[in-house]
């Protein structure tokens, strides 16, 4: 039997049941199936005053949510099959829909195909054009079938399973093509004696092929909280302004400004900074700036508009970009166009930018209209309005053009209408094809990652794995290698190599508080933050040890007075940013586990390029480790020179044996190799450039080496 066509998955309607003890005005149901939007699916009250009710269409597979109670108390679902941790301090319901035709095991020989489950389009990351070969990906339900071969003209691939999670697993091949010509390629898939195949034709012509910018890998991210980094300018301060050791409040403000980031650019240029991601600069009522008022004019206790375009293009000089942050989603009340709503009502012309749900229209009332998470300073706007759309996308370009911006992070890219996105994508590509778009996505990526939206997310992910097994120790080697592994492969490869690394934000506990103040778990995570695939991002103040728990004490004033030499952490950090900076190994999207033990919670992978290789070993115990390694044949050829320890100095030796490494307990070991090929060959004067003055005593030793905002 042969099917020709795209099969494409199934929705089932859910009934979400809630029984309160309590009397309750509203309850309503959020989860990763609304961007948990809490307004988006309102609960209806039964007859008996007590059970809440809700059905909703959603796709197969596994869900988290939680129920609202009056607009602010979430809480997981009492009757939950499961509960689960989700990283962040969070602890979420899980739903599983299971498809109708998942009844009875997997069997590969019963020639019973489970067809919810195939799933395939000719977008990423079932598609994808990159380094000369396409990847395809055909879903299907883990272990349901024998065999799968991708066909196109004479050529036929055996593609290799590997499980996404418990629900299904993708078939991949890659295979040869020019980009240029037009392709025919179908899978062909066996159950049993079943045959099934699934057709689709690519035309180049009509067809965009998904790049991101080739900046991105080599860079370090580097992010300011505009009011916590430096005060450089006492004229500009607020009137309450408060001292720079002052505790964080949600309101208060410490005056830092663009003199006080300028000020401080050799810090940057010294720690190795090639990116500095601003969070939102705009004039706001509030110290974060996510709601904005005036989004062409910066904050006045920022600096003017023409002090951050004069910052912006002084820091390109100096070899670093500029990152801004745009809120698309909400503006504040005191924005014009809902100034003008609130005074003219139904007869304004901007009535459509938001969402009323009654009149009159009040400010500081959001029962009135629709508002992020309900808080009445951030009014939602309708975005796919089209003059709303055409005004936010001028505005964007305004800044690309007259600053030198060289990146948008997205705030709340979620809760955005997906539409505007890919309207957004090729009017700021066109403005500047090397523009990173990126976007504040806490989970899977991929829906915002086909090429038609952004470029890039912020890895919480990574952040998540990072935390339960380095700061907590909650999971095992394996189920951490697994994680990040899992999280890598399931982006594109251009995709997972512009990731944005992080291990704290302005959204989350400071990382070296998440570790007990424990400074070596951080060192450890910083090393794989810095060798992993993607781009490293550091949130201010993280390289001198700065703590900080919930928002908003994760916003303390930077604390300048440990930037010294004799600080191991910012020594550390410069060694870990210099590599990055100037080894090709690290700019490519290979990695490779290997040794990875739980009884020793330990292991390794290795990064290769061409020219470099980068061997990264880790130890989360609290004991001395030995690890047996076997190197990949690509990176033993690289390394007959032997390897060096970029942090001791240390030189290790290869050979056809098994390499056998000692790591001291919770530490990492950054190996590169011995050539003068390599990339990673500067002269003993070029050591204190990439890894800090600190190092210039080692120089000739390693001469040879080289949510609520």
């Amino acid at each position: 039997m042969i099917l020709v066509g795209a099969v494409f998955a199934q929705e089932t309607l859910h009934k979400f049941l809630f029984v309160s003890d309590e009397k309750l005005k509203t309850v309503s149901v959020a989860g990763t199936f609304n961007s948990w939007n809490k307004d988006a699916n309102p609960m209806s009250l039964g007859a008996d005053g007590r059970t809440w009710t809700i059905s909703l269409k959603l796709g197969l597979g596994k869900h988290q949510y939680k129920f609202v109670k009056n607009g602010d108390q979430w809480i997981t679902d009492p009757k939950a099959v499961k509960n689960e941790d989700d990283g962040n301090g969070n602890t979420n319901s899980i739903l599983f829909i299971t498809p109708p035709d998942y009844n009875g095991k997997a069997d590969p020989l019963d020639g019973r195909t489970a067809k919810s489950a195939i799933f395939h389009e000719p977008l990423a990351p079932y598609f994808n054009f990159y380094d000369g070969k396409i990847q395809l990906k055909l879903r299907a339900r883990p272990g349901d079938l024998k065999q799968v071969r991708v066909l196109t003209g004479k050529l036929a691939v055996a593609a290799k399973e590997s499980p996404i999670d418990e629900f299904y697993s993708n078939w991949k091949a890659e295979l040869p093509w020019d980009g240029k010509t037009k392709l025919i390629y179908r899978f062909e898939t066996t159950d049993g004696s079943v045959k099934q195949a699934y057709s689709y034709t690519i035309d180049p012509a009509k067809t965009t092929i998904f790049t991101t910018p080739s900046w991105v890998p080599k860079t370090v991210v580097y992010q300011i909280f505009p009011d916590r980094f430096a005060n450089g300018n006492r004229s500009n301060d607020p009137t309450d302004v408060m001292p720079w050791d002052a505790k964080p409040t949600y309101s208060n403000r410490y005056g830092g400004d663009v003199a006080g980031v300028a000020k401080h650019l050799d810090h940057l240029k010294q720690l190795g900074v090639g990116t500095v991601y601003f969070n939102p600069i705009f004039a706001s009522p509030s110290n974060h700036r996510y709601e904005a008022d005036d989004y062409y004019n910066p904050d006045r206790e920022f600096g003017t508009q023409q002090e951050f375009i004069a910052l912006t293009k002084q820091m390109k000089s100096s070899g670093i970009r500029t990152v801004m942050d745009f809120v698309f989603n909400h503006t504040s009340p005191r924005f014009f166009a809902f100034q003008d709503l609130a005074q003219n009502q139904r007869n304004s012309k901007y009535a459509d930018w938001y969402f009323p749900k009654s009149y009159p229209v009040i400010a500081g009332d959001s029962k009135t209209y629709e508002a992020w998470y309900g808080f009445p300073s951030m009014p939602k706007v309708n975005i796919v309005n089209s003059a709303a759309r055409d005004w936010f996308l001028d505005m964007a370009k305004f800044w690309l053009t007259n600053a030198s911006v060289d990146g948008m992070r997205l705030d709340v890219a979620n809760e955005v209408n997906s539409e505007f996105w890919k309207t957004m994508r090729p009017v700021v590509k066109k403005a500047n094809p090397n523009v990173w778009i990126i976007g504040e996505i806490w989970g899977d990526g991929n829906p915002w990652l086909k090429g038609d939206q952004f470029d890039s997310v912020m890895n919480y992910q990574f952040r998540d794995a990072c935390l339960k097994f380095i700061a907590k120790g909650s999971i095992t080697a394996t189920q951490f290698t697994n994680q990040l592994q899992r999280v890598h492969e399931s982006y594109v490869p251009q995709v997972s190599n512009n990731m944005m690394n992080l291990l704290s934000s302005h959204d989350t506990a400071r990382f070296l508080t998440e570790a007990g103040g424990d400074r070596e778990l951080q060192k450890l995570a910083a090393a794989i933050q810095f060798t992993w695939v993607g781009a490293p991002s550091v949130y201010y103040g993280e390289e001198l040890g700065m703590e900080g728990g919930a928002d908003p004490d994760n916003r303390r004033g930077m604390e300048w007075d440990k930037a010294t030499p004799t600080n191991d952490m910012l020594g550390y950090y410069k060694k870990l940013a210099g590599l990055k900076r100037s080894n090709s190994a690290l700019w490519t999207p290979n990695v490779q586990f290997d040794a990875v033990s739980d009884a020793t919670n330990s292991g390794a992978f290795y990064r290769a390029s061409e020219t470099d290789a980068v061997i990264v070993t880790f130890n989360r115990s609290d004991k001395e480790q030995t690890i047996s390694l076997r190197p990949p044949t690509n990176v033993r050829k690289l390394a007959a020179g032997g390897f060096s320890d970029i942090i001791s100095g240390d030189r290790i030796a290869i050979s056809d044996r098994p390499v056998i490494i000692k790591l001291r307990p919770k530490s990492a070991r950054v190996l590169v190799v011995n050539t003068k090929k390599s990339s990673l060959a500067p002269k003993s004067s070029q050591v204190a450039k990439f890894y800090g003055d600190s190092v210039q005593s080692r120089a000739n030793s390693i001469q040879e080496q080289t949510q609520q905002p």
